[in-house]
């Protein structure tokens, strides 16, 4: 019985504890969760904040404007403008260098020795690089910081790679924002690479001064190279991996593609393309690639091409932007989807044509456009 009694003055004790305290009330609110609280401080940050820090070239603040650039949510959308603005008044003052080839041809070993070649000169390097995305989860699958081990470790040296998601041959949708950042932070050379898989090259020739095809010798694709077109826009092509016993089919690679390039017209820039020899893995040939690009600079700095080709890119870049806005507005609008599928099935039947359906889809979207501006 005594145990019993003293069971029941504990329980007794432990229930007063748990009453209100008189005058004392309780929180109306819950508690924000750390998660929370750490978005809205994120959130917070001004622009000038992120100007300062990426000014500085604090490498931390200028991924985190990368990836507030790169978002794809609206919350994100209008800071990430903002910080852009703000930078473009210390851009443009780099070399903006765009590297391509089929996957297997070395691109990463190659932009680690070019990379490395630029610090010994002197210069910051910001390395773009755009990895194929993931079908399942849309993320970046080849790891290029991971394969590029010296340059990394290079304090000169920012490394950023974004998967490509769903944009137009793996160029990143973001890329053109992403390089204003790296100039106003400072670097002085920025190397975008691309995915290489033959739809890309034609956006990312619009975003660089000077385009370097890299190409392999004995790989069967000399002849669908020239098909492509791909040459016509290139300023150099360098055959890689031209070492050991791979040297002699390189230098008869060279002089295929040298003959292929008296085929074109003389480009407006008054460039001749160069063909070249390099081996990434032994430094061969990585000085010449270097003294191409700079020698190409000077030129069309001289003859005023440099400034009259960005100023083409801009205006490509704002066409581009502008359409792709209206392409997203059209497709997401809801009277658009649903009509969209109901002409969709009525092609299935041959009971139109896609011009006429296109017609009347586009008919619909600004007759309902109309609607909201009345």
């Amino acid at each position: 019985m005594r145990t019993l009694r003293v069971s029941m003055h504990k329980k007794t004790q432990h229930k007063k504890t748990l009453q209100e305290v008189p005058g004392v009330k309780p929180p109306e609110k819950t508690r924000v969760s750390g998660i929370a609280m750490k978005r809205r401080k994120k959130e917070a940050i001004s622009v000038d904040t992120y100007l300062e820090h990426i000014r500085k070239c604090e490498i931390s603040w200028l991924s985190k404007a990368i990836t507030l650039v790169e978002s794809k949510q609206k919350r994100h959308a209008e800071k990430a403008s903002g910080i852009v603005k703000a930078c473009l008044p210390y851009a443009g003052n780099s070399i903006r260098i765009g590297i391509t080839g089929v996957p297997g041809v070395g691109k990463s070993t190659f932009i680690e020795a070019f990379g490395n070649f630029w610090t010994e000169k002197g210069k910051k390097v910001a390395v773009l690089a755009v990895d194929p995305s993931s079908n399942i989860h849309k993320g970046s699958i080849l790891g290029d910081k991971t394969r590029m081990e010296t340059l990394v470790r290079n304090k000169n040296v920012f490394i950023r790679p974004s998967a490509s998601g769903d944009s137009l041959g793996g160029v990143a949708r973001k890329t053109r924002e992403s390089i204003i950042l790296c100039e106003a932070a400072g670097f002085e050379v920025i190397l975008i690479e691309t995915v290489g898989v033959g739809q890309g090259e034609i956006a990312v020739h619009s975003m660089v001064d000077f385009f370097l095809l890299l190409k392999i010798a004995g790989a069967g694709d000399a002849l669908q190279g020239i098909k492509r077109g791909i040459i016509e826009m290139a300023d150099a092509i360098v055959i890689n991996k031209a070492d050991g016993e791979n040297l002699r089919l390189s230098e008869l690679a060279k002089t295929t593609f040298e003959n292929a390039l008296h085929l074109y017209p003389e480009k407006e820039n008054q460039w001749t393309p160069k063909v070249l020899l390099a081996s990434a893995i032994t430094g061969f040939g990585i000085a010449s690639v270097y003294e191409t690009v700079t020698a190409f600079i000077r030129l069309v700095k001289k003859n005023h091409f440099f400034e009259k080709n960005r100023r083409e890119q801009e205006e490509f870049w704002l066409h581009d932007t502008i359409a792709s806005r209206l392409k997203h507005d059209f497709y997401a609008h809801p009277e658009v989807q649903k009509e969209l599928t109901r002409y969709l099935k009525l092609l299935s039947e041959k009971s139109t044509t896609p011009y006429e359906a296109a017609s009347k889809l586009l008919e619909i979207f600004r007759n309902v456009k109309q609607r909201a501006e009345s």
